[in-house]
């Protein structure tokens, strides 16, 4: 194995299984807003590759509309990090992937996007990953990273592991 592949193998295994999922969002991103929706959801997550990828189905009962969407990841055997494809189907478009990798059982990831025609980074943090509740968090900057703005937080409370144990 290329780079730091064997040190990242099986990142995401701590999310295979079923899940109940509390979300919290702004209602509105980098506009100075303080108000978070909350509703709930659902994610399955199993390993693929042999740890070497993982898929993610969520089904997110937001206020403004139910919806799934899906996450798909996979290490890059050279480097070691993760790549991050979400998919969602109220859109046609595929956001840009983020890139990171894990370290003390926290993971970091990042990618460069436009919001409201203005670019942006987008960072994205897996904490909490060697418990039964892991946290997921995405946060926006428009200055370079100077700043950021947490605009969703997922709190995931385990229901089964993979396989229904």
């Amino acid at each position: 194995m290329g780079g730091d592949m064997a040190g990242q193998l099986g990142g995401f295994s701590f999310q295979a299984g079923l899940w109940r999922v509390r979300h919290r969002k702004l209602r509105e991103r980098l506009a100075g807003c303080d108000e978070w929706l909350r509703f709930d959801g659902t994610c399955r997550a199993w390993d693929v590759l042999g740890g070497a990828g993982n898929v993610e189905d969520n089904v997110l009962n937001d206020p403004a509309g139910a919806y799934r969407a899906m996450a798909v990841r996979r290490i890059d055997p050279e480097t070691g990090d993760w790549t991050i494809h979400w998919f969602d189907d109220r859109f046609s478009t595929l956001d840009p992937p983020v890139r990171g990798r894990f370290a003390d059982g926290v993971g970091a990831f990042l990618a460069e996007d436009v919001f409201r025609g203005r670019p942006i980074l987008v960072r994205f943090i897996w904490s909490r990953t060697k418990t039964s509740t892991p946290r997921w968090e995405q946060a926006f900057s428009d200055d370079a990273g100077a700043n950021w703005e947490t605009n969703w937080i997922m709190d995931f409370e385990r229901v089964a592991h993979a396989g229904g144990e």
